[in-house]
């Protein structure tokens, strides 16, 4: 199981980024797929997840600034993030469980700056 994140960078307040995970080894359109991220000084958190059906779930404080979506055909999640704030600065990371265990991709860094 593969989970490959990528469209990181640096952002400046205000702006926006998409970030894009690609899927391999699993059976992509079955899964709830998850992103998470870990911010300086903070212990890791859920952004959001979509299940297979697209029903989507969002940590409260992110609500209308996040969308998560995805793509079966290319196996493929995406977080699209508008109203970039310097907090949200991070490591953000793709997650999914798979016969019953988790799977983390190695992240990717998104740097705001204001």
């Amino acid at each position: 199981v593969q989970l490959q994140a990528s469209g990181g960078g640096l952002a400046q307040a205000g702006g926006s980024l998409r970030l894009s995970c690609r899927g391999s080894g699993i059976n992509f359109r079955i899964q709830t797929l998850g992103w998470y991220r870990q911010t300086p000084g903070n212990e890791r958190e859920l952004v959001a997840t979509i299940t297979s059906a697209s029903r989507t779930n969002y940590t409260d404080s992110l609500k209308g600034r996040f969308t998560i979506s995805r793509d079966n055909i290319r196996n493929t999640v995406y977080l699209q993030m508008n109203s970039l704030k310097p907090e949200d600065t991070g490591v953000y990371i793709c997650a999914t469980n798979w016969k019953s265990r988790d799977y983390w991709g190695p992240g990717t860094q998104v740097t705001v700056s204001s």
